[in-house]
């Protein structure tokens, strides 16, 4: 018979158990006090237990009373916040996750994997790519204009939280289809030493800045800007195939831009990049938090091979 216990029945004991008088109790909640009694009889025969000691002039909990108010109190305080939050969710979830990127290669296999996953869990939910600003990328996150960003590590910012990691890339390097390292089937990090790169007016953390753009390599040998500073993709793209710069890259900005006279090398001595969500810690739109409960859950799951 316990099977058939009702909230409202559990609620009833808790407000008596705490009340001790029946008048009280039915005042605090609206009820008839016959409706009080009916209510406990009914709770005390699914359970086969007398919880409450009735006598003509006061009410006591039974010691099995007192225990089992300790612990339905307990769980209906667990399930009221688990409903709350989940009434929460589906009301703010009519408001799509944006998720902002660079290029349409940094939508994976396995982060459309997660946003399949998401919107089976969340039927109301959408989540929406945004393309980001080459020179800001962080901008519309810090701003709220999106909830998540596609970027790579590393990334060590107080305000911003990283996910697990999604996808790894190919580090290449572009150079013009005439360029000495372009005869070669790949180039060393310490290329760089010998040929300018480009001047990225990008504003990004520092920490990634220096993994995008390195100042010196790996041995100590300073790598030198060359030309105007580059605002946007096509203005690099075509600064090496004029062959002013070469430029280290990721296999995501390789697959989507494309020039004839720009080949891409594997830089054959560095590891592949790894590619991340992250998103603002103060961040309190909830749809977030529930895209987040869906990458949590695949977070142990392989991440995309290299590309």
């Amino acid at each position: 018979m316990w099977r058939h216990v009702e909230l409202r029945e559990l609620r009833v004991f808790l407000a008596l158990a705490e009340e001790l008088h029946f008048g009280r109790t039915a005042d605090r909640l609206a009820l008839t006090q016959s409706r009080i009694s009916q209510s406990l009889r009914d709770l005390e025969r699914k359970l086969g237990l007398q919880l409450v000691a009735r006598t003509s002039r006061r009410v006591a909990l039974t010691p099995a009373g007192v225990r089992f108010r300790e612990d339905a109190g307990r769980a209906l305080a667990a399930l009221e916040d688990v409903l709350r939050a989940a009434q929460e969710t589906g009301e703010q979830l009519d408001e799509p996750v944006r998720i902002g990127i660079l290029s349409a290669a940094q939508i994976t296999p396995v982060l459309r994997d997660v946003v399949a996953a998401f919107e089976v869990a969340h039927p109301r939910g959408t989540v929406e790519f945004v393309g980001l600003p080459f020179a800001d990328r962080f901008g519309p996150l810090r701003s709220g204009d999106v909830q998540l960003v596609v970027t790579s590590l590393p990334i060590d910012q107080p305000d911003l939280a990283v996910g697990p990691v999604l996808s790894r890339h190919r580090r290449l390097l572009a150079v013009g289809r005439t360029h000495p390292l372009a005869v070669g089937p790949d180039v060393s990090i310490e290329d760089l030493a010998d040929h300018p790169i480009g001047d990225l007016a990008v504003a990004a953390p520092p920490e990634l800045l220096d993994e995008m753009t390195p100042r010196q390599t790996p041995s100590g040998r300073p790598v030198r800007r060359a030309g105007a500073p580059i605002r946007h993709e096509s203005e690099l793209l075509l600064a090496v195939a004029g062959g002013t710069v070469v430029q280290p890259v990721l296999a995501p900005f390789a697959a989507t831009l494309q020039h004839p006279d720009v080949v891409y090398l594997p830089i054959r001595d560095l590891p592949p990049s790894r590619s991340v969500l992250v998103w603002r810690r103060a961040d309190r739109h909830r749809g977030l938090h529930a895209f987040l409960q869906v990458v949590s859950a695949r977070a142990g799951r392989p991440a995309d091979p290299a590309d």
